[in-house]
């Protein structure tokens, strides 16, 4: 395993990372999940991601239970608020009441001390930003929390964290987390030039769009038994396809093949060719899975390759 500086923070992270979304405390088996998670760590992996509201708090306990065979110091481990945790007018969102809330909750649910990076999950409109992060500060402050970050905030709204964060020396935000792959690259005119002016690192998800740039859905077809045959991933997959991008896939599976490499390690290694990111955040239901997405790391795409690959998406 590799590993990078997030931002300009002293944290280095795996350039792979593993995620709980959709997959831990769901949609597989305990046992399966406890494997996965620590043959992850084994083979290097530090860097952990969970969210209070994936499965309702099941994705965190399954996560942090798996991880407790491992020294503390040793990995990275995360979680997140703003989507709703119940009925209530303050069970959502980014106040003061609910990050104190969620917090606390993670904690009692992961049975851990504090949380390695605490992200905002989305960017709140009813709260002021001063608010949230004077919260996380005072977090920190408790050492509850090592590190801030956000997810999916608009290149404006990370600047406007920056100055309110200077402007009432509070800690700043030192990571965000956005979607980021092939056939999705928002971050690129905007986010990541703001990012590096700020000492902002990357921790993308969905790096192989949700299975897409694995090559399992070639010519358009959704097999049995994928992950997007089942009705919560299902319309996603298929609205991406039905974009008209199956071509485009197609083509850059079949360059992976010239090239000798599994299609999923091309796209990942695409990835990581971006400086500002700092890890790609994948998903696995099984051993085997981390470890084919870890040999991404040892892959470098010649400039060639990476103007073959710009003609395909073009």
């Amino acid at each position: 395993m590799k590993y990078r500086r997030l931002g300009r923070s002293g944290l280095k992270v795996s350039e792979i990372s593993l995620g709980s979304w959709l997959t831990y405390g769901k949609s597989v088996e305990d046992d399966t999940a406890t494997r996965t998670i620590q043959r992850a760590y084994e083979l290097g992996i530090n860097s952990f991601d969970s969210a209070n509201v994936y499965e309702s708090g099941q994705g965190e306990k399954v996560l942090s239970k798996a991880l407790r065979a491992f020294p503390r110091e040793s990995y990275v481990i995360t979680t997140k608020a703003f989507w709703p945790m119940g009925e209530g007018p303050n069970d959502r969102g980014l106040s003061r009441k609910h990050i104190f809330a969620q917090l606390h909750a993670s904690l009692k649910r992961m049975e851990l001390d504090y949380i390695d990076i605490f992200y905002c999950h989305r960017y709140d409109t009813e709260t002021p930003v001063e608010e949230t992060l004077r919260t996380i500060d005072d977090m920190i402050r408790q050492g509850k929390v090592l590190y801030a970050g956000v997810s999916e905030w608009t290149a404006a709204q990370i600047e406007e964290a920056v100055s309110v964060a200077d402007r009432n020396l509070l800690d700043r935000i030192v990571v965000n987390q956005p979607v980021y792959n092939m056939l999705n690259r928002y971050i690129e005119p905007e986010i990541i030039p703001v990012s590096e002016k700020y000492g902002i690192g990357q921790i993308v998800f969905s790096p192989l769009a949700q299975g897409v740039l694995t090559g399992k859905y070639r010519g358009g077809r959704i097999p049995e038994g994928t992950r997007a045959s089942k009705p919560e991933i299902n319309q996603p997959v298929q609205n991406l396809l039905a974009s008209g991008v199956i071509t485009k896939v197609d083509a850059l599976e079949d360059l992976a093949g010239e090239l000798g490499i599994p299609f999923a390690e091309m796209a990942l290694a695409w990835i990581l060719r971006q400086p500002n990111v700092a890890s790609a955040l994948v998903g696995a239901s099984r051993p085997e899975q981390i470890e084919a997405n870890c040999k991404a790391v040892d892959v470098t795409l010649s400039q060639d390759t990476l103007d073959r690959i710009e003609e395909i998406l073009a």
